[in-house]
């Protein structure tokens, strides 16, 4: 189903990413965390690409995997990284052939051991770039593109970020998934500058609880950097260990998301890190079932 339809007829939408394993005890992780999130009936989900395209091929195999084998709506990812012209468009001819409508069109990291993203001759350098080349060549595909609440890490400049996002839906996208944030007035701000600069596709709110303080720090070491709230650091400080911290970042990602959905947004995008847990008990303690429990009004 197109993205367009989806977060039409689901709204709220939520859904949940995954990356391709890279082991045959990671793959067994993977298909056992689809199997119990699919019973929460998520509008899509997606499938990363790996920094630097590194995880092309798997991600390749586990989307049509899944766009084959069960009912779910498929999103991959597909990024600039390494890419010529003509690859893009083997790529997304193989996914046209196997009904897969669409695509998260980013311009990717750099790849290990590079700090600046340069683009291979013949391929594309933005993002832009790629969803224009997506919509005159596969104009039935719907096309999603990143957008960062707390800035992009490239570009500090917070006009030109908008400008660039602009230009990406100017291209032909049909929404916008952030980055992930945790504090809910960085989204609402960034959505209200999308507004005043004329962007007025739907943009879906990306949500990802920590799990482990291990984990939290490698998120704030990546390019995209994170901005944890002192409450949130606080209150991690109290936790005895990382079972601890796990409840405290799902008690925070749940008012987070409670607070999203008082607030009329019009996706949640979960970053699962392809585990089950965080997620399921997210949509315990704000009282859902399974995606569809948001679309039926109640008294």
């Amino acid at each position: 189903m197109h993205i367009a339809r989806i977060l039409q007829e689901k709204n709220p939408c939520l859904s949940f990413e995954f990356f391709p394993p890279r082991t045959p005890e990671a793959s067994q992780t993977l298909y056992k965390t689809i199997e119990e999130l699919s019973p929460l009936r998520p509008g899509y989900v997606s499938v990363t690409y790996g920094a630097g395209g590194s995880t092309r091929d798997l991600t390749r195999d586990l989307v049509v995997k899944l766009q084959t084998e069960t009912d779910l709506n498929i999103v991959s990812h597909l990024t600039c990284v390494g890419h010529t012209q003509s690859e893009i468009h083997e790529i997304l001819k193989l996914f046209s052939d196997n009904h897969i409508e669409n695509i998260m069109a980013l311009r990717g990291d750099p790849p290990k051991g590079q700090t600046d993203f340069t683009a291979v001759e013949g391929g594309f350098a933005y993002a832009s770039e790629l969803v224009a080349f997506i919509k005159k060549h596969f104009p039935k595909m719907g096309i999603g593109v990143a957008g960062f609440p707390e800035g992009h890490p490239v570009t500090p400049n917070r006009l030109k970020e908008i400008e660039h996002l602009k230009a990406k839906v100017d291209a032909g996208a049909d929404y916008i998934c952030t980055q992930m944030f945790f504090d809910n007035r960085d989204f609402y701000d960034f959505c209200e500058r999308c507004e005043l600069a004329g962007i007025a596709v739907p943009i879906v709110a990306g949500i990802m609880p920590v799990t482990s303080r291990q984990g939290m720090a490698r998120m704030a070491e990546m390019a995209l950097g994170c901005r944890y709230p002192a409450r949130l650091l606080r209150a991690l400080s109290r936790a005895e260990d990382d079972d601890y911290a796990e409840k405290v970042g799902v008690h925070w990602a749940t008012e987070q998301v409670a607070d999203l959905l008082d607030n009329g947004v019009r996706g949640i995008h979960f970053y699962t890190l392809n585990k089950s847990r965080a997620t399921k008990r997210i949509y315990e303690s704000i009282g859902i079932r399974d995606s569809e429990t948001l679309l039926r009004p109640s008294i």
